[in-house]
C-alpha cells in the first residue's frame, strides 16, 4: 500500500527519534530525552480524538498505566489533536495514561507510521470491511458505519478541531513502540500490518502489553 510516510515504521534493534511536545496533563512539555537513562517508555501513538476506536484505547491504556509502571515502564499516549482540544477532552473523561499532544503528525511520521493518500479504492474497502475492534457493537459492521454508531454509544460530539483533523488525517495508522533506556525500540506494532483493515482499531490487551513488558531485556 502507498503511504506518504517518509520511512517505514521502526523495527526493534533502531534507535527510537526524540521529540518534544506540549504535556496535555500538566504544564510544559515532555520529550523522549525525559525518558533516557531512567526507564523503558510504552508509546502509544494515535489518531486524533474524532477516532471512537482510538478514545476507547487510550481509556484501555489509562487502566494499564499503573500494572507497566509496577514492572518499571513508563506509558506516554501521542495524540494527534491540538494541546487544547486535548484538555477539553480529557478534562471530563480523564485517564491515567500521561498524554502529549501532536496536531501535525511529527512523531507519527519520525516513527515511520503509515498514512495512505485517500483513492477510490481505499474508500471502497474501507466501506466494505466489516469490524467490531472494541467488542462494543452488537456485530460487525461497516468501517464508517462502527465509527458512527461509537460516537453515537460515547456520547461523543466532535468539535470543529475534532472535525478538520478528521478530513486531514482519517487514514493515518496508529501503532505502538517499547523504548528501552537506551533509547532503542524494543517492540513495536502497527495498526493493519498483520490483518489489513479488519485489523483497524485493535489495540493490544492488557496481558498482552503485560507479557511484552516482562520479556524486555533487563
Amino acid at each position: 500500500m502507498t503511504t506518504t510516510s517518509e520511512r517505514p515504521p521502526l523495527t526493534p534493534g533502531e534507535p527510537a527519534p526524540n521529540f518534544t511536545l506540549p504535556a496535555v496533563g500538566r504544564e510544559g512539555m515532555v520529550s523522549l530525552d525525559d525518558y533516557r537513562g531512567r526507564s523503558p517508555v510504552l508509546l502509544a501513538m494515535f489518531r486524533g480524538l474524532y477516532c471512537p476506536f482510538c478514545r476507547r484505547s487510550i481509556a484501555q491504556l489509562g487502566t494499564t498505566t499503573d500494572k507497566l509502571e509496577a514492572l518499571g515502564v513508563k506509558t506516554l499516549a501521542i495524540v494527534a489533536t491540538t494541546a487544547d482540544n486535548a484538555r477539553l477532552y480529557f478534562r471530563f473523561r480523564p485517564t491515567r495514561a500521561p498524554l502529549a499532544a501532536d496536531p501535525e503528525l511529527y512523531t507519527h511520521r519520525a516513527y515511520g507510521l503509515p498514512h495512505p493518500p485517500v483513492t477510490p479504492e481505499l474508500w471502497k474497502a474501507i466501506e466494505n470491511t466489516r469490524i467490531n475492534p472494541t467488542g462494543e457493537l452488537t456485530e460487525p459492521m461497516p468501517i464508517p458505519a462502527a465509527a458512527q454508531a461509537l460516537d453515537k454509544l460515547h456520547g461523543f460530539t466532535p468539535t470543529e478541531t475534532d472535525r478538520q483533523e478528521s478530513e486531514r488525517h482519517i487514514t493515518q495508522l496508529k501503532g505502538q513502540f517499547l523504548v528501552d533506556r537506551d533509547g532503542i525500540v524494543r517492540w513495536a506494532n502497527i495498526e493493519t500490518a498483520s490483518e489489513g483493515l479488519a485489523g483497524l482499531g485493535k489495540f493490544p490487551t492488557e496481558q498482552q502489553l503485560v507479557e511484552i513488558v516482562r520479556a524486555l531485556p533487563k
